[in-house]
C-alpha cells in the first residue's frame, strides 16, 4: 500500500519523504529530517483539539486541557501513527533501523505530528484539520480509552476535582507463587471500578481503567 493510499489523498510533494525521514537517516545522507515538520504539527494539533472541545463540550478550562493533553501525549500519538501504518514509511539509519527504530514509541509519535505539517503546507489547514478530525479526535467523540497508565489518569481527574482516590484490596486467593489480588478503586468512599490480576499492581491498573470506562470523563 502506498502512504497516500493512508493518507487518502494524492500529492507531489516532497514534504512527506521529509515528514519520514528520521535524523539518523537525515544525517547519513545530509537531507532535511522531520524535526521542524514536527514542530508545526504540534503546533497544528492543538490548535484544532482545543477547537474540537471548546466548540463541542461545555467543559471548564482544566478539564479540556486535561482532555486534550491525554489525546496528544506521546502515547496517544502513537497509537494513531500505529494505526494508520505510518512506521512502515520511516527512513531511518543504519543503526536506528537495525535497532528497531520503526516501531520505538518517541519516533513513531512524532512522524503523525510531522505528517500533519506536511499536510498543512501542501494541502492547507482544512485538509490538516480533517486529517486530525479523521485520525485523533474520532477517539475523543467515541470516548476510547487509548493509555496504560490508567491510575495516573484518574488521579489527575480526580485531583482536578479535589476528591480522594485509593486503592482497596477486597480479596486475595490462590496460592501463594501464584496468588489472583481483586482490587477497588475508589473516589470519595464509593466504588467506582475493579480489577482482579496476579499482582496488585495490575489489579489496581484494571480498577481505574474500569472506573475511567464506567464514567466516560464525568467523574
Amino acid at each position: 500500500m502506498k502512504l497516500f493510499d493512508l493518507l487518502g489523498f494524492e500529492s507531489d510533494s516532497n514534504l512527506y519523504e521529509t515528514a519520514l525521514t528520521h535524523s539518523s537517516y537525515a544525517n547519513e545522507f545530509n537531507v532535511e529530517s522531520y524535526e521542524r515538520l514536527e514542530y508545526l504539527g504540534d503546533a497544528i494539533l492543538e490548535l484544532v483539539m482545543s477547537d474540537y472541545l471548546y466548540s463541542n463540550t461545555d467543559y471548564k478550562e482544566g478539564k479540556m486541557t486535561k482532555i486534550r493533553a491525554e489525546y496528544v501525549c506521546e502515547d496517544a500519538l502513537y497509537e494513531y501513527s500505529m494505526k494508520l501504518g505510518l512506521n512502515k514509511f520511516l527512513k531511518l539509519g543504519h543503526g536506528e533501523a537495525m535497532s528497531g527504530g520503526n516501531l520505538k514509541k518517541a519516533i513513531v509519535a512524532d512522524i503523525f505530528e510531522s505528517i500533519v505539517g506536511a499536510i498543512y503546507l501542501d494541502k492547507g489547514y482544512l485538509e490538516a484539520k480533517n486529517f486530525i478530525y479523521k485520525n485523533a479526535i474520532e477517539h475523543i467523540i467515541s470516548e476510547d480509552i487509548l493509555f496504560k497508565d490508567y491510575k495516573s489518569l484518574l488521579q489527575e481527574l480526580v485531583q482536578t476535582d479535589k476528591r480522594s482516590l485509593e486503592y482497596v484490596v477486597i480479596s486475595e486467593s490462590g496460592p501463594a507463587h501464584n496468588k489472583n489480588f481483586e482490587v477497588v478503586a475508589k473516589i470519595d468512599n464509593i466504588i467506582y471500578g475493579k480489577g482482579s490480576a496476579h499482582s496488585k499492581k495490575e489489579a489496581e491498573q484494571k480498577a481505574a481503567k474500569d472506573a475511567l470506562d464506567k464514567s466516560r470523563w464525568k467523574i
